[in-house]
């Protein structure tokens, strides 16, 4: 089979340009903008010092996500969402909370809550994937600014997301919108640092796929989450720098 033509002429197995820029925001306690292609997402992360009502009294803090798209990140217009969520933004916020809380010891939190706010500024495919891998970095920092606490103690591994699908019978990374909306398979992947799932979401759009296609995709999808786990790993470690890239 003949390899298929990306539109921005990728490899198969790569991934679109990635760039993180920590400390984007000003007021937040963690901030990032994260850039894959021409999809950006801002996220930031704000501490606040209580839990919902059922973690009262527990000792253990909460993190939870807040996720939008603006009117213009897509090319027509969508109008604000001021009635509250759309579904398909309550489920994409409920995994971006799933994920990130799947690396934390809340228990290390104390009684606070950290709100994940990712917003997205300009879609072209993965804005949910890109929002996780962003998201953690914002937590990470915003972790770093509780008093007394060292982040290592709270933040158990890193954890980052892929989209992976399969368009004209062939297994690609990192998929932009045109792939997306034409791909036979789609698939969503979260893992950790260590290389275990959090999450897969895996739909067959077209044709059903068998555990074989599973598999590769499976792979496919771990090779770019290392990849963007090094990122991470980098964002982290040199304090002293902003901008970081694949």
């Amino acid at each position: 089979m003949s390899a298929v033509d990306r539109p921005d002429g990728r490899a198969p197995n790569q991934l679109r340009p990635v760039t993180v820029t920590r400390d984007f925001l000003v007021h937040p306690e963690g901030s990032a903008l994260v850039e894959f292609g021409a999809t950006k997402v801002i996220c930031t992360a704000s501490l606040e010092d209580k839990v919902p009502p059922f973690l009262k009294g527990q000792g253990q803090g909460w993190v939870t996500a807040e996720y939008a798209m603006l009117p213009r990140s897509t090319n027509t217009r969508t109008p604000r969402e001021s009635r509250g969520p759309s579904g398909r933004s309550q489920e994409i916020q409920r995994l971006v909370g799933r994920a990130l809380r799947a690396v934390i010891d809340r228990a290390k939190l104390g009684e606070r809550t950290v709100w994940v706010d990712c917003d997205v500024i300009q879609a072209d495919g993965g804005t949910r994937t890109a929002a996780i891998t962003g998201g953690f970095i914002a937590v990470a920092d915003a972790i770093a600014k509780i008093p007394g606490l060292q982040p290592s103690a709270a933040i158990r591994d890193c954890v980052a997301a892929i989209s992976v699908g399969v368009v004209q019978g062939q297994a690609l990374l990192d998929l932009c919108y045109v792939e997306d909306s034409s791909a036979e398979v789609d698939m969503n992947v979260v893992m950790t640092g260590s290389g275990e799932f959090v999450e897969v979401q895996g739909t067959a759009e077209q044709v059903p796929f068998d555990r074989a296609r599973l598999d590769a995709l499976l792979a496919v999808a771990e090779s770019g989450i290392r990849r963007l786990i090094g990122l991470q790993r980098r964002a982290l470690d040199a304090r002293a720098e902003r901008v970081f890239t694949l």
